[in-house]
C-alpha cells in the first residue's frame, strides 16, 4: 500500500526577524526544517551578494535545514514595466534556486492599473508568463505563481486562466487561502475546486471574507483552513505548507509576525493539520 499523503512545514523565516542567526534559530525551535527564503537583513533574496549566499548556506548547513522556495518578488511589478530588466531578476531567482538546491521559485502576475479591466492585459501577462516559463523549464525549476490581491491572477478564474493557458509543468499554483478571502472569494469550496489540480505549494495564513489585512493564524479565520487541508490529503497532496503569517504587519512586498507570533502561527497550523488528519514529514 502507498503510503499517505503528508505535509513538510516550511514558512518565510524573514517574518521572524531581519537577522538570519534569528530566523533559522527559531525554526529550529519550532521544529521547521525549511524555509522560504525571501530576504534575511533586510536584502531581498534576489539582491543578494555572493558573501551573503555563502553565509545562508553555511547557516543552513549547520542545522541541517533546506530551503523550499525561493521567494522571489518576480511578476511583482506593473504590467507596464520594462519586460528586459525583469527577465533579469527572473533568472537571478533561478540562479538562487540552483544555489540552494530548491524545487520552486514564486512568482506573480504582475499588478493591474486601478480601474481598468485585467482582461485588456491578459494578452501580455500570459506572454511575459509564457517566457518565465520556458526559462524556468531550461533550469528545471517550477514556477508557483501566489494569487496575491491585485495582481491579474488575484482571482480563481484568473488563475487558472494562467495556468491553463501556459500549459507547463513548471507553471503550477502556490494557494493562498487569505488572499483570496481578502478578495471576496471563498477558498474553500469555490477556488479550490478550480484551482486543485494545478496546486504544488500551499501558502498558510487565515483572514476574514472581503476584509483586507485582517489576519488571523490558521483555522481562526474564513478560510476553512482544515477543510482545505483535508480536501488536498485525499487527492493526495504531499508537499510543502509554507507559514506565511503576516499577523504583526502586512505590506506589498512581504510581512512581519515575530518569534512569538510567528510560533502562535506554527502552533495553529499543526492544530489544523491534525483535524484534517494530515501528519507532518
Amino acid at each position: 500500500m502507498a503510503d499517505s499523503p503528508r505535509v513538510t512545514l516550511s514558512g518565510f523565516a524573514d517574518e521572524v526577524a531581519d537577522d538570519l542567526e534569528t530566523q533559522l534559530d527559531t525554526f529550529q525551535d519550532l521544529g521547521i526544517d525549511h524555509v522560504d527564503l525571501r530576504s534575511a537583513w533586510g536584502t531581498n533574496v534576489l539582491d543578494f551578494t555572493d558573501e551573503q549566499v555563502e553565509r545562508v548556506k553555511r547557516g543552513l548547513d549547520e542545522r541541517d535545514m533546506g530551503v523550499a522556495c525561493i521567494g522571489s518578488p518576480v511578476g511583482k511589478v506593473d504590467i507596464d514595466a520594462d519586460f528586459d530588466a525583469h527577465r533579469e531578476r527572473v533568472a537571478t531567482a533561478l540562479d538562487r534556486a540552483e544555489q540552494f538546491d530548491a524545487d520552486y521559485v514564486r512568482v506573480f502576475s504582475y499588478w493591474m492599473p486601478e480601474d481598468e479591466d485585467p482582461a485588456d492585459y491578459r494578452e501580455e501577462v500570459l506572454r511575459r508568463m509564457q517566457e518565465k516559463t520556458e526559462m524556468a523549464a531550461e533550469r528545471d525549476v517550477v514556477l508557483v505563481h501566489e494569487n496575491e490581491k491585485d495582481i491579474y491572477g488575484d482571482t480563481p478564474a484568473r488563475c487558472r486562466d494562467l495556468l491553463t493557458a501556459v500549459d507547463s509543468p513548471h507553471l503550477r499554483a502556490a494557494f493562498d487561502p487569505a488572499n483570496f478571502l481578502e478578495v471576496g472569494v471563498e477558498p474553500y469550496p469555490d477556488a479550490l475546486l478550480d484551482l486543485v489540480e494545478y496546486i504544488a505549494y500551499l501558502h498558510v495564513k487565515d483572514a476574514r471574507f472581503g476584509e483586507r489585512g485582517a489576519i488571523e493564524p490558521a483555522g481562526e479565520g474564513d478560510g476553512e483552513i482544515p477543510a482545505v487541508l483535508a480536501a488536498l490529503r485525499r487527492r493526495g497532496y504531499d508537499g510543502f505548507a509554507a507559514l506565511e503569517p503576516h499577523l504583526a504587519e502586512a505590506t506589498a512586498t512581504g510581512g512581519y509576525s515575530g518569534p512569538e507570533a510567528f510560533a502562535v502561527a506554527t502552533e495553529a497550523l499543526r492544530d489544523c493539520l491534525e483535524e484534517a488528519g494530515y501528519e507532518e514529514r
